[in-house]
């Protein structure tokens, strides 16, 4: 795979409300976009959740940097323990996230530990970083944009 390109491979919620996953490849480097699940429509009777298909992650294992929560909505981090039985790397996210991922852990029996995972908490307003083995920093940022207006 050259280099120089950006892959985005949807994992999961394209076109979809739920299963939020997006893997970002650069390089041999792949970071994680969210990882969500969703609950089935009536047409999948029997099945209580869906989750995404992780084949390519798991395939490329030695190659994913870690994951990155955007917030702690259960179709952005309900699929988490599915995917971190499977794959031991670094989860980054918000404190009130992270809070949010340890309890759904605790629920699997899948403890935050260096077993599976460690945890990076982001402060409120900063952009984490993530330095992959090609020394390339990616900057991934979400900032809400201003909501304030001015007094007239």
């Amino acid at each position: 795979m050259p280099s120089g390109k950006l892959h985005l491979v949807p994992l999961g919620g394209l076109g979809e409300f739920g299963m939020n996953c997006m893997a970002v490849r650069w390089g041999d480097d792949i970071i994680v976009i969210d990882a969500g699940l969703m609950f089935p429509e009536s047409e999948l009777l029997g099945v209580d959740i869906v989750v995404p298909d992780i084949s390519y992650l798991i395939a490329n294992r030695e190659k994913v940097r870690g994951i990155v929560l955007t917030h702690g909505h259960e179709d952005h981090i309900g699929g988490l323990p599915w995917i971190l039985s499977e794959l031991k790397v670094p989860v980054f996210g918000t404190e009130f996230t992270l809070a949010l991922v340890e309890n759904k852990l605790d629920e699997h029996q899948l403890p935050i530990s260096a077993k599976y995972a460690r945890v990076h908490a982001l402060s409120s307003g900063l952009s984490p970083s993530i330095l992959f083995r090609s020394r390339t920093v990616w900057w991934i940022a979400w900032r809400w944009p201003s909501t304030r207006r001015s007094e007239s």
